[in-house]
């Protein structure tokens, strides 16, 4: 699986990387090595509360959260896809 990260307006510091790193290592075994997950997560200007989007798509599922953190919506972005493939394996 190859990982794909894109920050925009802002500057991703090491431990957001690896926290992305971490949280979807468990979608290697639902794709082949080729497959891409794509991680994109947007500082929506003005800045306010609820202003952090995370984005995620993964072999034709998508996701798209927006939070206070990006922790809490790479989180959310993750439960909604597991959803989806589980949809996938029941249909």
């Amino acid at each position: 699986m190859k990982l794909k990260i894109q920050a925009v307006n802002f500057e991703m510091a090491s431990q957001l990387e690896k926290f992305i790193e971490k949280k979807t290592d468990r979608f290697a075994r639902h794709l082949q090595p080729e497959d891409e997950l794509e991680v994109k997560m947007t500082v929506v200007k003005p800045a306010t509360n609820m202003n952090k989007e995370t984005q995620v798509r993964i072999s034709g599922m998508f996701a798209e959260k927006t939070c206070d953190t990006f922790e809490e919506g790479l989180s959310e972005c993750i439960a909604a896809l597991e959803k989806q493939i589980e949809k996938r394996k029941n249909n």
